[in-house]
C-alpha cells in the first residue's frame, strides 16, 4: 500500500522513444502490468551491464535504465546522490533516443573510471550542455545493444525506469519517470 501511495503521489517525468520528454511520456500507472512479474523483472534487470554506485554492501540494489541524452535521467541522478551512502544503484545505459545515446552510453561503460564518467556526463545533461561521444568501443557498444534489448524484454517504454526491492516490506517494484530524493527514499524503503 505504501508503495502504491508513493507512486500515485510522485510527480513523474521521463523520456520515451519519441524523445519529447513530456511528463506524459514517462508516466506509467502503478497498475500497468510489466511484461513479467516484478520479482522476475528485478532478476532480469540484474543482468544488465551498468555502472555501480553507492553503498556496495547494501542489502538491496536499485537498477536504473537510463538514456544518456535524457534530462529526466539526469534529474534522477541528482536526486539519488544524497542516498548513495545507504543505497546501491546500478545505472544501466540504453539506446532509446537515438544512435548518439548508444555512443555516449558506450563511452561511460568503457571509461577506466565509469562512476566519474557518469557523474561528469549527468552533470552536463543537467546543465543542458552539448554532448559529444568519443569513438565507441565495440565491446561497450555490444553491452548497450544487449541492455536495450533487455529493456524491451522488461516491457519498459520510457526512461528512467527503476527496478527495486523495498527494504522493509521485501516487495519488488518498478517505476518509470524521475522522482525526488524523498520519493526515491520512500519507494525503496530507506
Amino acid at each position: 500500500m505504501l508503495l502504491a501511495a508513493v507512486l500515485a503521489v510522485a510527480a513523474l517525468g521521463g523520456c520515451s522513444r519519441s524523445g519529447s520528454g513530456d511528463a506524459a511520456d514517462g508516466q506509467r500507472s502503478a497498475a500497468a502490468a510489466p511484461a513479467v512479474s516484478p520479482e522476475a523483472a528485478y532478476g532480469l534487470a540484474a543482468g544488465g551491464s551498468g555502472v555501480q554506485v553507492g553503498q556496495l554492501m547494501a542489502a538491496n540494489t536499485v537498477y536504473v535504465f537510463f538514456d544518456p541524452q535524457c534530462p529526466h535521467c539526469a534529474s534522477l541522478w541528482q536526486a539519488s546522490k544524497p542516498l548513495l551512502g545507504k543505497l546501491k544503484m546500478v545505472w544501466v545505459p540504453v539506446e532509446l533516443m537515438g544512435a548518439e545515446s548508444g555512443k555516449l552510453g558506450a563511452a561511460i561503460l568503457a571509461s577506466p573510471q565509469p562512476v566519474e564518467a557518469l557523474e561528469r556526463h549527468e552533470s552536463l545533461v543537467s546543465q543542458r550542455a552539448p554532448l559529444t561521444a568519443p569513438p565507441a568501443d565495440e565491446g561497450a557498444r555490444a553491452k548497450i545493444a544487449a541492455n536495450t534489448e533487455l529493456f524491451g524484454k522488461l516491457g519498459a517504454e520510457s526512461v528512467p525506469t527503476l527496478y527495486f526491492r523495498h527494504a522493509k516490506s521485501g516487495q519488488y517494484g518498478s517505476h518509470s519517470g524521475t522522482v525526488s530524493t524523498e520519493q526515491l527514499k520512500a519507494m525503496v524503503g530507506l
